[in-house]
């Protein structure tokens, strides 16, 4: 069986609740850049767990990666946390970022007893939210452009180059841990294949958080190709699910606005 990596992180001695974390494309649970690395303050009241999916971060490389292997993952996670003394029973929290918010829901779905709370944060749920107009606009352009797999020629230098210089965003340091979570992104199953049932979210017993930014400083395709979808998305899943919705300013809510976002999950774990 592959083993995940986890980054653990605990001030509280063992006591705390569990919370579970799940990354993005580009990056790795306690990156400081794309990551969780700004949410370890939680550590002084809450058991934290960020995961490092399959080929990213310390984790070993399966293949491609895909959401449906990941989400099992994170059931098997949740299953362990759930044995440990002190916790046991109680459900950890869940949080996931980007796709990562698309295989929090698809382990909540299969587990909702394992689960405590639910945050997501710019979900990358397009398939649950086909209906909203923008977000449909954004299915139907990649049904038209089917880009199929990338030429071999491209490296995952090219690619992490044309992700955000290409959209007027700067380009991080490529480091080989850097390269590395792009080489797999490349990779990945694509997000907008996902099936995401919506019963067993809207009719667990717990409370879901959506977090979104507002948009406003991103480079315009950015924000037109990438933001708009996100933010509809979001707007959809909080009527969807009966959550809460927060904005905060920026596009990268919890490394942008990590105070912002952290005091949001605070109160919403304690709550």
């Amino acid at each position: 069986m592959t083993r995940i990596h986890v980054t653990r992180w605990d001030g509280t001695n063992g006591q705390g609740p569990h919370a579970v974390f799940v990354h993005n494309i580009f990056t790795w649970g306690s990156d400081d850049l794309y990551g969780f690395a700004a949410q370890r303050p939680l550590a002084d009241g809450f058991r934290l767990h960020l995961v490092d999916r399959r080929g990213y971060g310390r984790s070993a490389g399966a293949g491609r990666s895909d959401f449906e292997t990941d989400a099992e993952d994170v059931v098997r996670l949740l299953e362990g946390l759930d044995a440990v003394p002190g916790g046991g029973g109680s459900g950890a929290h869940l949080v996931g970022h980007g796709n990562g918010g698309v295989i929090a829901m698809l382990a909540a779905g299969r587990r909702p007893d394992l689960v405590r709370s639910l945050a997501l944060i710019q979900p990358s749920a397009f398939t649950a939210a086909a209906e909203h107009p923008v977000v449909a606009a954004m299915l139907d352009r990649v049904a038209a452009s089917a880009p199929g797999d990338l030429p071999e020629s491209v490296t995952p230098l090219d690619f992490l180059r044309a992700s955000t210089e290409g959209i007027g965003l700067p380009m991080p340091e490529p480091t080989p841990g850097r390269l590395r979570a792009v080489a797999t992104s490349m990779r990945e199953r694509p997000v907008w294949e996902a099936r995401i049932p919506l019963d067993p979210l809207r009719s667990a017993p717990w409370p879901t958080l959506v977090v979104c930014g507002t948009w406003e400083e991103a480079p315009e395709p950015y924000r037109a190709y990438v933001g708009e979808p996100l933010m509809a998305c979001a707007e959809f899943l909080g009527d969807a699910l009966d959550a809460r919705v927060l904005r905060v300013p920026g596009y990268y809510p919890h490394t942008q606005q990590p105070d912002a976002v952290n005091r949001a999950l605070r109160q919403f774990w304690n709550s």
